[in-house]
C-alpha cells in the first residue's frame, strides 16, 4: 500500500536552497508563507512536523555581497553565520501567524555518529515536538569542516527522520520524483510511483541534479532513501517549487514513494540489540515487573551497577537473580548511576549537583 502524508503522525520535510532563495530577489516569501500554511494544516490534524532547511549560506552571501559559485571555507562559514539568523527569523515570521512556535537546531555529522550527542539531540527534538514546537534543523555550517559534514541536507533529513522515529520524510525537490534517467535530457525517462526496495538497478539510474543552488542530486536522495527506509520511515520525492507542495502531495501530486523496510520502533530496537554492553545494571523485583509492563527504568528501581560506561553507552539490564532482562542506552555515567542507585528521581539534582533526566533508561532506548 502506498504511504500517505495524510495519515502520517510525524513528518520531516526537507527544503533546499533553490526552493527557498531566488538568486535575483532573495527569500521567496510567498512560497514560504504557502509552505507555512501546509505545515499548519498538517499540525491541525495532529501531525508533528520537523523542517530541515537549507538556505543560510545562500541568504548570507547575498547580504555580504559574495560572488556566485564556490566559496572558500571561511567565507562559506561567515555567510552561514549571517544567513542562519535570517533563515530562522523567516521561518518564525511565516509560522507565527498560525500560532506555531519554532525552534532552531543546528547539527553536524558528529552529532549522529557520537551516541551521547545522538541521544541528547534526540531527546531535545522529542521534547520540542511534545511541547508543540516545529524544529527548524540545518547543518551547523559555521563550525562544520569536511570531516564532520553531512555535505547535503537530503542525508541530514534522513538522519533526523530516523533519530526522531518519523514515519514519513518528504524531500521537496526540483523534480517530481525518481526517474529511470534524467528527464531534462532523456525524453524516454519514466518516473517511478513506488520503489519497494533500492536495488543495484535503481542505484544505477541515479543522475545528478541540475539546480544552481542545491548541492544534493539524485544520488544523495537515494542515499537518504536508504537511510530512511532502513530506519522504518517512508520517503517521498516530489516537486517543491509549486505553492502548497505538501497539500499537493496529499492530494495526489506526482511523486515517488520509497517504502519503509520496517517500522521506526522495530528498527531502533534492532539497532540497540546489536550493541555490545559496556556495563550491567541490576534491578529490584519491582523494577523488573515494571520493565516487563513497558515502563522506563528509574533510579529507584536500581539495585547495583557494574562496569565502566558513559552517557549513551549500551548496558545490560539484569534481574535480581542475575538473569539478563535486556539491553538499553543509559543516560548517566557509571559513577553517576552508582550515586543515584535506589534513589528517587526527585533526589537526582541534590545528589549530582544538576537536574538530570528522570529516567535512567527510557523505554524507547531499551530492548527486552
Amino acid at each position: 500500500m502506498t504511504p500517505s502524508l495524510a495519515t502520517a503522525r510525524r513528518v520531516v520535510v526537507k527544503i533546499g536552497s533553490a526552493l527557498l532563495v531566488d538568486r535575483s530577489t532573495g527569500l521567496r516569501e510567498g512560497w514560504l508563507r504557502a509552505l507555512a500554511a501546509d505545515v499548519a494544516r498538517l499540525r491541525g490534524r495532529g501531525a508533528q512536523v520537523v523542517l530541515v532547511s537549507s538556505g543560510s549560506i545562500a541568504l548570507g552571501r547575498a547580504v555580504l555581497g559574495l560572488p556566485a559559485g564556490s566559496l572558500p571555507l571561511e567565507q562559506s562559514q561567515a555567510a552561514a553565520a549571517v544567513g542562519q539568523i535570517r533563515l530562522a527569523r523567516a521561518y518564525e515570521e511565516a509560522l507565527a501567524p498560525h500560532g506555531i512556535v519554532t525552534g532552531q537546531v543546528l547539527v553536524t555529522l558528529e552529532d549522529s555518529a557520537d551516541r551521547r550527542r545522538y541521544l541528547n539531540s534526540r531527546a531535545t527534538m522529542q521534547t520540542m515536538l511534545g511541547l508543540g514546537v516545529v524544529p527548524i534543523v540545518n547543518e551547523n555550517d559555521t563550525v562544520a569542516t569536511d570531516e564532520i559534514r553531512y555535505g547535503d541536507n537530503d542525508r541530514l533529513a534522513a538522519q533526523v527522520a530516523v533519530t526522531i522515529g518519523a514515519d514519513v520524510l518528504v524531500l521537496l525537490s526540483d523534480v517530481d520524483g525518481f526517474y529511470s534517467a534524467n528527464p531534462q535530457t532523456d525524453p524516454t525517462a519514466r518516473r517511478f510511483d513506488i520503489v519497494e526496495r533500492i536495488t543495484p538497478e535503481i542505484e544505477a539510474m541515479a543522475g545528478e541534479g541540475v539546480s544552481g543552488l542545491s548541492k544534493g542530486g539524485m544520488v544523495t536522495k537515494l542515499m537518504a532513501a536508504r537511510v530512511a527506509t532502513d530506519g522504518g520511515c517512508a520517503m517521498a520525492i516530489t516537486l517543491g517549487a509549486r505553492l502548497h507542495p505538501l497539500q499537493s502531495l496529499e492530494e495526489g501530486a506526482p511523486a515517488t514513494w520509497f517504502l519503509a523496510q520496517t517500522d521506526p520502533q522495530a528498527a531502533r530496537k534492532r539497532w540497540i540489540a546489536a550493541m555490545k554492553p559496556k556495563g550491567e545494571l541490576t534491578v529490584d523485583h519491582g523494577a523488573a515487573r515494571a520493565l516487563l509492563e513497558g515502563k522506563s527504568l528509574l533510579p529507584a528501581g536500581l539495585a547495583a551497577v557494574s562496569g565502566r560506561f558513559g552517557r549513551g553507552d549500551p548496558v545490560a539490564i539484569l534481574s535480581p537473580d542475575g538473569a539478563r532482562l535486556g539491553l538499553g542506552l543509559v543516560r548517566y555515567t557509571a559513577e553517576e548511576a552508582r550515586a543515584i542507585t535506589g534513589r528517587r528521581s526527585a533526589d537526582i539534582e541534590r545528589i549530582l549537583g544538576y537536574k538530570g533526566r528522570a529516567t535512567l533508561i527510557h523505554r524507547d532506548d531499551m530492548v527486552l
